[in-house]
Formats: C-alpha cells, structure tokens, sequence
C-alpha cells in the first residue's frame, strides 16, 4: 500500500491492518521455513507496509 493510503485511513482501520499485516508476515515465515514459498519478494513489501503504516500512525498520534 502506498502512504497516501494509510493517511486517508482512520486510526483504527491503520491498527487493524498493521494486525492483519503482521498475520499474513507470519504465515509467509511459516511457508519460509518450510521452504515452501514461491514469491520471497512478498516478505520484503509486508516488512515495509507495515513499518509504513506504523510511521503513519505515530505522525497521526503526534498531531492529536
């Protein structure tokens, strides 16, 4: 997801989706670890959604 995404998106909806992020990073390191993932690029785009829509959610709390 691009940052203007997570900007439009309420504080909540960003929470829950960092949650649902994080879920699908496990299920990928799972895979990983049984050598059963095919797309490695998948791991490197969920670490920086999620550390996008972390950052995004601390410049929102900050403003508050």
């Amino acid at each position: 997801m691009k940052a203007d995404d997570f900007r439009s998106m309420s504080t909540v909806d960003i929470e829950t989706k960092i949650t649902d992020l994080n879920v699908e990073l496990f299920k990928y390191k799972m895979q990983l670890a049984t050598s059963q993932l095919e797309k490695f690029h998948k791991l490197t785009e969920l670490k920086r959604d999620i550390a996008r829509a972390k950052t995004i959610l601390g410049e929102i709390k900050r403003t508050l």
